[in-house]
């Protein structure tokens, strides 16, 4: 597999070995020390995926996150020293598609790496497929219109900047309309992964799509929550 890593750590020795079993796999790294440098890359260069250290000289990781997600929408994996919950929710709320903490195998990096890039690439190939049908897959639920073929979902008109992965949990739930969608099968359908009872990863990106939806979490109108199951639209 190939593809373009921007990779940004201040701890050179972790830097310089990420950078060796990148290579070895045939992604080619662009790595960068302090954040700045690395947002300046991202502005004038192609990239395919970013590992961001969230403890940086200059600007933090986090911060990092939510300027690259401002404009771009390739998958962002987080690195931390720290354990806390709160971290994980951070980044993920800001647009993170993936969390590891250090210390952590480098193996598992890889195959994270792997994953992020080909769940990306296949939503890339169904998006080209889809705009190349002549037939249009349409759902519209009072005021919410998902274009499962142009990849767009409105609300009342409003384009909302949603990202691939939120895009898939809305036209999941819209094709199962109604229906309530347990967090594992949700998951599981998205993240082409197997679910863990302690994964929290569908309760953020759920919260962080009814914030682009101008919902009330305690009384959504359009993602509802099931007590003991999960969601539906």
């Amino acid at each position: 597999m190939s593809g373009k890593i921007l990779l940004v750590d201040d701890e050179k020795e972790i830097i310089d070995l990420i950078e060796i079993y990148l290579k070895n796999e045939g992604y080619e790294v662009a790595k960068f020390e302090r954040g700045q440098e690395a947002l300046d890359y991202v502005e004038n260069n192609h990239v395919d995926l970013a590992i961001l250290d969230v403890m940086l000289p200059d600007v933090d990781g986090f911060t990092i996150c939510r300027k690259i997600r401002e404009k771009f929408f390739f998958p962002i994996i987080m690195l931390t020293a720290k354990v806390e919950d709160t971290d994980k929710v951070n980044g993920i709320m800001l647009g993170a598609d993936d969390y590891i903490t250090k210390p952590f195998k480098m193996l598992e990096l890889i195959a994270r790496v792997r994953a992020n890039i080909r769940r990306a690439q296949n939503y890339n190939v169904a998006l080209e497929q889809n705009e190349n049908k002549n037939e249009e897959e349409k759902y519209l639920i009072n005021g919410l219109e998902i274009n499962a073929s142009k990849h767009t979902v409105t609300l009342y008109d409003e384009v909302l900047d949603l990202t691939p992965i939120e895009f898939n949990i809305v036209l999941y739930l819209a094709r199962h309309e109604g229906m309530a969608v347990s967090s594992e099968e949700l998951f599981e359908a998205v993240w082409k992964e197997k679910y863990f009872d302690s994964n929290n990863t569908v309760f953020v990106h759920i919260a962080r799509i009814r914030e682009k939806m101008h919902e009330n979490s305690r009384k959504p109108i359009y993602i509802k929550t099931v007590w003991g199951v999960g969601y539906k639209l």
